[in-house]
């Protein structure tokens, strides 16, 4: 089986996870707290349902807790190579997004806001799994000059984390994993006030 091939098959199964595991871009502004997680949040705790239940859009998953970050590489908008070694000595929320995505894009103000309120405290990265010549006219009318865009179009991080769209990775500053959410999220509400509190 060719490369190509391999890779079009990932695309394919991220394009059906981001539809089917995340509510619809209309929906995904709306998420609240209570809907966040099938599991009761109990002393700053998500109680995680059975590891065989699909989880819900916006569920926090602690499960890789104490894992490394993946010393996989992606690029800035300019092509300069980067790592999350790179954000070592501080907190960083890494989100795995792409443009065809509707949750991503409807969370990604959130982001750009949790971005400005924690800058200095806690690094927020946004990695699209498009190329440049998608990304760029992307953003030329959005206002998210806040949060930094990089670009992963060989989708490694997305293969590396088995992820559906959006993903967001937060790792500790001695870049352990802490948790991880999967679907759309309102990074500017209390709950991710409280889980980004954990870093």
């Amino acid at each position: 089986m060719s490369s190509r091939t391999v890779i079009a098959c990932l695309l394919g199964l991220m394009v059906a996870g981001c539809d089917k595991q995340s509510p619809a871009p209309e929906q995904a502004s709306n998420t609240s707290a209570t809907q966040v997680s099938s599991g009761e949040v109990t002393g700053g705790e998500v109680a995680s349902s059975a590891p065989e239940a699909p989880r819900p859009a916006g569920a926090v998953d602690r499960s890789h807790k104490g894992e490394a970050a993946p010393g996989l590489g992606f690029t800035a908008l300019d092509g300069k190579p980067a790592t999350l070694a790179d954000f070592r000595g501080k907190p960083v929320l890494v989100n795995l997004w792409a443009t065809w995505c509707g949750p991503c894009v409807a969370e990604m103000p959130t982001l750009a806001a949790t971005a400005e309120r924690l800058k200095g405290k806690l690094a927020v990265i946004a990695v699209a799994q498009d190329d440049a010549a998608k990304v760029k006219p992307f953003l030329a009318d959005k206002k998210l000059d806040a949060l930094p865009i990089y670009l992963d179009p060989g989708l490694g991080l997305s293969v590396h984390y088995k992820a559906n769209l959006p993903t967001t990775i937060l790792y500790g500053a001695d870049g352990k994993e802490i948790w991880r959410v999967t679907g759309g999220f309102d990074w500017a509400g209390a709950e991710a006030q409280k889980l980004l509190g954990e870093a």
